[in-house]
């Protein structure tokens, strides 16, 4: 198994390692980019959402340093590298292979006949979408948007679509966070986390549950380290041993860096079966209440519902939460013993929470947890759901729902002279089933990589083939590309990173960290191409070309001057008064926080307890479906992966190198089948419709509980089925997928 080294995750660590990746005659330009990253004068990451940390020098991790440098590559995917291969010929590369081409360079139409992308002008490209769009009726229109697009872009997207007549804003929230959005503001208001950075600075303990900064947030590990060396207890629950929870040399720190030793992490580090956090959640609240830790005052005053939950804890015995959660009885009243201590305590908590089938009811329980010992609103407690992409919680603010409040809708209506439409749209699930049933016919991406980042990939794919139109604006190709509809678009972007002029003025757009602060990005360095166009401007050709007489803003006055859109953005969305003034001011601004400030804004007027049952184990409902002995998969990232873009074939952290079709598996289970380690294997998972499989992985030996697997996805993703979600927000459970294995 893995030894739990502790290579270095941030800082001039991170820029060293880079230094390995700069493409020869790049170098210059790289380094002045990666010196200005999340930098007040600078641009924000296109990585991850963590929050910027004022004053320091070195803004950026290694995995921040990737997407830069990725971003500022020297490679170019032109018209004569279409020319060259088909799509076909494109469609059996893998996507490491594809990244690995470099930036879009012009706008390209997909040509049936010969079986490749052409070039296209960008009016014939806007007079396309507009003529396939004023074909059919706005609800067969499907408009996704992925987490690196500003708040600038949101906002007029979701101004166009409404405009449009739809709702229909499926988001890569949808696969990610929206059970926690869900699920908190249910129970206290609000659908963002409640904690500041300087929280980390205050808390007495921090538990982490089913995340992985070292890979997906590494800026964390940094705050992580200064906690636990002032004494706060950091405790981790994840099937996984990852080795930066263990321990963090800290690249700004030359006494660990020149290999004299790392600070530890985690003080307690379990591992449960996957799946099993509702019931450590539920076994937190139970210890707080056996002992008698409860914070009654703050219980009486702020909260509802407490009756309820007091009598399904202790309905609940010791055994039932053990058998669930995979821990012991000791380990489960440890930890609890170690939450009980502490006087002001954080939740943080990633994918490996949300996207499980009961991940809205785990997150309740979590926020339960926090009420019972009055852990939020003070200093150092409260509810941390850590965001993946830049800008993911900033869509959501701008307006990129499928279901919007009437709230907001009564105010865009106000604001810009129509009336939007009131029924829901679809979400991503919601999404790909339509398309399949045929009542979809167009859907364009505000970047991302749908084709991969999606569940079920097969279905997926066929349901995307079917569409008249697809359309991608993105800054380089990725498999979406090249799963076509009859007819297909790639719109190429300006990137986070380049200079962005409209009317001969430089423009800077806005996004929304984890812990809502909002910021100004610049960019730094010429565009890659001279036919690029910033994701403003394309949103508002779009809209023009589509709405014409009928708009009801002029998109493209707007984009003029970015200012014009914020003083739109202002009179729409809560908290963003004098938003051109106040982003100005060094770092930005807090939006803020209801539940932080004690205000719950929910229909009692006060935060809710809320119950949930442990439910039957999964693989009991699916044992009857066949003879063979299931295990339970979980979908991860490689250390050089972020979401679907691969950077390399490596996995240091995993001890895996020039491969990514691997499998995962604690020793035990692999001598119960008399396997060896590298044994070859396909997986098939399991479900009430069927069967599906993915084919020649190999077994890896390592540190997780008996029964569980893991794997990189999206190579797995065909794997989860489109029916298997969370429920109440339909995340795809991409971390509890039943499968069996079968050698090769």
């Amino acid at each position: 198994m893995s030894k739990p080294t502790t290579p270095p995750a941030g800082g001039w660590g991170a820029l060293k390692t880079t230094l390995q990746r700069i493409e020869p005659g790049n170098a210059r330009i790289t380094l002045k980019a990666l010196i200005r990253a999340n930098q007040p004068e600078g641009f924000d990451c296109p990585g991850c959402a963590w929050p910027d940390k004022p004053g320091a020098a070195i803004q950026f991790c290694e995995n921040g340093a990737k997407a830069i440098t990725h971003e500022i590559t020297a490679h170019r995917v032109t018209r004569e590298f279409f020319a060259a291969h088909t799509v076909t010929e494109l469609n059996t590369w893998d996507d490491y292979t594809l990244e690995q081409q470099g930036r879009l360079t012009e706008p390209m139409r997909y040509d049936a006949a010969s079986d490749r992308y052409l070039p296209v002008a960008w009016d014939d490209a806007f007079a396309l979408i507009a003529q396939h769009l004023n074909a059919i009726t706005p609800d067969q229109a499907l408009f996704y948007t992925s987490g690196r697009t500003g708040n600038e872009t949101a906002f007029l997207y979701q101004l166009f679509v409404r405009a449009y007549g739809t709702n229909n804003l499926p988001d890569c929230s949808n696969m990610c966070h929206e059970p926690s959005g869900r699920a908190l503001s249910a129970s206290i208001g609000t659908g963002k986390g409640t904690v500041t950075l300087a929280d980390f600075e205050a808390a007495e303990a921090i538990f982490i549950f089913g995340q992985n900064p070292g890979t997906n947030h590494p800026r964390m590990l940094g705050e992580l380290r200064e906690a636990a060396r002032r004494g706060c207890r950091i405790v981790v629950f994840n099937p996984l041993r990852e080795r930066g929870l263990i321990a963090f040399q800290d690249p700004k720190s030359p006494t660990e860096m020149l290999g004299n030793g790392a600070t530890a992490i985690a003080t307690r580090y379990f591992q449960p079966r996957i799946g099993g956090d509702l019931a450590i959640a539920k076994a937190l609240i139970k210890h707080v209440l056996e002992t008698g830790c409860e914070d009654a005052e703050f219980i009486a005053r702020h909260t509802d519902g407490f009756a309820a939950l007091a009598a399904d804890i202790a309905a609940t015995g010791w055994d039932e939460l053990a058998d669930h959660s995979g821990l012991s009885i000791g380990e489960l009243q440890e930890a609890g013993a170690i939450y009980a201590a502490s006087g002001a305590t954080m939740f943080t908590w990633g994918m490996g929470i949300t996207q499980h089938a009961d991940s809205v009811a785990t997150i309740q329980m979590l926020c339960n947890a926090l009420l019972v010992r009055g852990n939020i609103g003070k200093p150092g407690a409260g509810a941390c759901p850590v965001r993946g992409h830049s800008n993911v919680q900033g869509d959501r603010t701008m307006g990129i729902n499928e279901r919007p409040s009437a709230a907001f809708l009564a105010r865009l209506e106000e604001a810009c002279g129509f009336t939007p439409p009131q029924a829901h749209g679809h979400s991503v699930v919601e999404a790909i089933a339509a398309m399949a049933g045929d009542r979809a016919k167009v859907f364009i991406a505000l970047g991302g990589n749908f084709a991969a980042a999606t569940p079920d990939t097969v279905a997926t794919q066929a349901a995307l083939r079917r569409q008249a139109l697809t359309v991608q604006i993105s800054t380089k190709l990725n498999r979406s590309h090249l799963i076509v509809g009859r007819d297909a678009l790639i719109l190429p972007c300006l990137g986070r990173t380049e200079i962005d002029v409209q009317d001969g003025t430089p423009q800077q757009i806005t996004v929304e960290d984890s812990m809502s602060m909002v910021h100004l990005t610049r960019g730094v360095k010429p565009p890659a191409s001279e036919h690029l166009l910033a994701e403003p401007v394309i949103i508002a050709r779009m809209a023009a070309a589509t709405l014409a007489e009928r708009s009801p803003v002029d998109f493209i006055a707007l984009t003029r001057d970015y200012d014009r859109i914020r003083e739109l953005i202002a009179a729409v969305v809560p908290g963003f008064t004098d938003f051109n003034q106040r982003v100005r001011e060094p770092g930005g601004f807090y939006l803020g926080n209801s539940a932080r400030e004690l205000d719950w804004r929910t229909q009692s007027g006060k935060a809710r307890f809320v119950v949930h049952p442990l439910s039957a184990p999964l693989l009991d409902r699916l044992a009857a479906l066949t003879d063979q002995p299931l295990y339970t998969l979980m979908t991860v990232r490689s250390h050089d992966q972020y979401n679907t873009t691969v950077y390399d074939l490596n996995d240091r952290y995993r001890d895996i190198k020039g491969e990514r079709r691997v499998v995962f598996i604690h020793p035990d289970d692999l001598a119960s089948r008399g396997w060896q380690a590298g044994q070859q294997v396909d997986l098939v998972s399991v479900w009430f419709d069927g069967e599906r499989s993915v084919t020649d992985f190999r077994l890896q030996p390592y540190d997780i509980p008996p029964g569980s697997l893991a794997a990189y996805f999206p190579e797995t993703n065909p794997l989860v089925p489109l029916s298997h979600h969370a429920v109440d927000a339909q995340t795809p459970a991409s971390k509890a997928i039943p499968v069996y294995l079968v050698a090769r």
